[in-house]
Formats: C-alpha cells, structure tokens, sequence
C-alpha cells in the first residue's frame, strides 16, 4: 500500500437521525489507518432519485487520502455504512447511511459493483452539487463539475445549514 490517492465519497441518508449518521461515517472513515478525511462538502437536502415516494435526502460529499485500492475503499465504505444499521432492500430505497465512490483518482473502474467515476453522477444534482463545492474543477467526461452542474436542473436542491466537520 504506497501509492496514495484521493478519492471522493459521497454521502446521503433520509432514514433517522441522517446528519448524525453522515457525521459518523466521516469519522469512522477517517479513524481507518489508511484513509484521511480531507474537504468536506456542505450538506443539502434533496428530492428522492429512483423511488420518489419517501422523505427527502441530505446529501453530501468529501475527499479522502487513502491507499488503499479502489475496492478495499468500497469495502469500508459498505462497512461503514452497516455499521451505521444500513439495511439494503430496495435499490435508491430509504436509508440510514448510504457512501458511494465517485471518484477514485484519476482511476476509470467497471466492476459489477464498482464503477467509478459514478456512471451517472452527471445527472445527478445530489452529488454534483456537494462535489462542486469541494472539487469544482475536477473532469468528468471531458467536463468539470462546475461545468455539469450548470447544465442541470437543480431549483429543488437546498443548501442546510448543518455543517460537517471531523
């Protein structure tokens, strides 16, 4: 494990206490001997993607310094998150605590279960959103978050107040 790169979570939840979840995994995440918490993004709350009759989201986004492989990475974010009491039952269903890699470098992964960049992050003002605020420039497919961000609806997005923090 020598190489380090930097990575993108993103977090999002809208089943009980969701900030103190996402809070939670910021620092479990940052306690692990290989990742380090780095830029923490502002915390939104947003419409449900998928299955739309459920509660709305908060949504969120941080960078990581980390060695480990891309797949140990998703590792311990699957960790986390059952350590969270996340419960997986229906795809984009409720949930306690739900971390996606988005990005992994400037690595392009297409596993079964890992793909990363995100396949469908440009679409998705959930992520876009609190990416741009911690990496703006970063390109996706040519184009910068900033950039994806402009040409998406996003008028039912709303920046909280709450603010994460290690």
């Amino acid at each position: 494990m020598d190489k380090v790169v930097t990575a993108y979570i993103g977090l999002g939840g809208n089943v009980g206490d969701v900030f103190s979840n996402m809070r939670n995994a910021i620092s479990a995440l940052n306690a692990h001997e290989y990742i380090s918490v780095g830029l923490i993004s502002g915390v939104y709350k947003t419409p449900p993607w998928g299955i739309e009759d459920q509660d709305w989201f908060l949504n969120a986004c941080v960078s990581v310094r980390t060695s480990l492989l891309g797949r140990e990475l998703l590792h311990e974010c699957l960790d986390t998150e059952k350590l969270l009491n996340r419960v997986r039952d229906v795809r984009w269903g409720p949930r306690t605590i739900d971390l996606d890699v988005v990005f992994y470098g400037d690595a392009s992964i297409d596993e079964k279960d890992l793909q990363v960049p995100h396949p469908r992050m440009h679409e998705r003002g959930f992520v876009l959103l609190p990416m741009a605020d911690i990496a703006p420039n970063l390109v996706l497919r040519g184009k910068t978050i900033k950039i994806w961000l402009e040409q998406l609806e996003t008028s039912e997005i709303q920046k909280t107040e709450l603010e994460l923090t290690l």
